[in-house]
């Protein structure tokens, strides 16, 4: 067995950190979002464009830790690696054929037990309720596994099943894709895993990469059993996976891409030992780093999740002000706004939006997408944002905008400064002495002649 000691090491897990540092920023952050994102979010029914309503729970969730990739690639033994669960009671099970067939949640516990899927999702204190959307047929294939360990104190980790390329979708029996997305947009770091001999590019993971347009810097691409081939073919092989992934990553900078075996057995004779330690040290920082930014990475979710909302409600307060303009004493309602959701520059009602938001127009919705939510949601239904302000409470639009531009800053900048205020207390003894024997030297100048004294 491979020793283990630089995983504890690196992730410092010996290390307890108390919870309580975070917990008044944690409440302040709810606070900003209950207060003055929530309610222009269901003024203007958000969560039926965007099927996301951000809950406590995902606010106070631990950072998720996402594992993807093709069949027997080496996810679960690769979490049992992390875990040190090989030959215990909770060991995933592992196979040379496709085993993980349901989506696992390892999380932390008091204990070591099993939690259906319908479970998980009608407990409203943890993240996964959201999950019931999909189904029954979906829900039979989600379990959640809790465990005592340092490790998921910090941090959740996910095992999916393998992509198959060669199963059509519908023999899954759930929207296979939508779940992925619900998983790919909570998650905080995103393990692609492949091994050698699993390079070949189908339907499955180009849809997946599609998914995962705009998350690049969250993915890691992970060639598994490297310690299986000699130097060369490793070589070789790196420069295939590499041709496999380039027509799927749109950006100019590539992901990370790490080379080694997670397992626990020691890596094969004749092998680059010191590459593949060097490159797992490497992908545990990589992890490390997520889970420190943990804070940082909610309030900045959180604020771009305001600035989609405030977009919304600038999109539907711009329809529903063309409507007006448009309606005339003998027209019909349901003609005119046809007319203005099917052609919506001819109105410039995204342009007008553009110059008041000051976002790009690649993160504004499609045009389709307000067309088939306005017909379920009548435009007539949603009054003006000149209206939905109040003596005592203020506008809506104002609060949001508020909540962008400074309170989730000043809640960020208040975060790192408490981060660099210890570095800045800790002062070596031996420097305070030096600094005071050479206060003395420093008084002691030279006297002008020139000068009265």
């Amino acid at each position: 067995m491979r020793d283990r000691s630089h995983i504890d090491n690196t992730l410092h897990l010996s290390t307890t950190k108390p919870s309580e540092k975070f917990t008044d920023t944690l409440k302040k952050l709810q606070h900003i979002y209950h207060t003055a994102i929530k309610p222009l979010e269901q003024a203007y029914k958000y969560k039926e464009l965007r099927q996301h309503e951000v809950s406590d729970a995902e606010i106070t969730s631990k950072p998720m830790v996402l594992f993807l990739g093709p069949w027997s690639v080496g996810k679960s033994t690769m979490i049992n690696y992390l875990l040190g669960l090989q030959n215990s009671p909770q060991e995933l099970y592992t196979g040379a054929e496709p085993t993980t067939s349901e989506y696992t949640v390892i999380m932390h516990g008091e204990k070591v037990r099993t939690i259906e899927g319908i479970v998980m999702a009608a407990d409203s204190s943890r993240s996964f309720s959201p999950l019931e959307k999909f189904g029954q047929g979906f829900l039979e294939k989600l379990v959640g596994i809790e465990i005592p360990h340092k490790l998921l104190e910090r941090v959740t980790l996910v095992d999916t099943p393998g992509i198959i390329e060669n199963r059509k979708q519908q023999e899954r029996g759930y929207p296979y894709n939508e779940v992925c997305q619900w998983f790919i947009d909570r998650a905080d770091l995103i393990f692609l895993v492949f091994d050698p001999t699993k390079l070949d590019v189908g339907l499955e993971l180009e849809m997946l990469f599609k998914q995962m347009k705009g998350r690049e810097s969250q993915i890691r691409i992970i060639l598994n059993k490297a310690d299986n081939l000699a130097t060369q073919d490793l070589m070789r092989v790196y420069g295939a996976l590499f041709w496999s992934m380039a027509p799927l990553i749109n950006v100019t900078e590539p992901p990370r891409v790490y080379v080694s075996s997670f397992w626990p057995q020691e890596y094969a004779s004749d092998t680059s030992h010191e590459l593949f330690r060097k490159e797992e040290t490497s992908l545990l920082e990589d992890l490390n780093q997520v889970i420190e930014n943990q804070m940082e990475n909610k309030i900045a979710f959180i604020r771009q999740h305001a600035i989609r909302v405030r977009v919304h409600a600038l999109l539907v307060d711009r329809y529903l002000q063309t409507y007006n303009e448009k309606m005339g004493w003998f027209a019909d309602p349901e003609e005119v706004f046809r007319d203005i959701t099917a052609e919506p520059d001819r109105f410039y009602i995204f342009k007008s939006v553009l110059a008041k938001a000051n976002v790009s127009k690649f993160d504004l919705p499609e045009a389709e997408v307000y067309r088939d939510f306005f017909g379920v949601n009548p435009v007539s239904g949603f009054k003006r944002l000149e209206s939905q302000c109040g003596w005592t409470g203020g506008c809506l639009l104002d609060k949001v905008e508020k909540a962008i531009g400074q309170d989730l800053p000043a809640l960020l900048s208040s975060l790192t400064e408490k981060k660099e205020m210890p570095k800045a207390e800790e002062k070596p003894k031996a420097a305070e002495k030096a600094k005071a024997a050479e206060k003395p030297k420093e008084e002691e100048k030279p006297k002008n002649r020139w000068r009265r004294q």
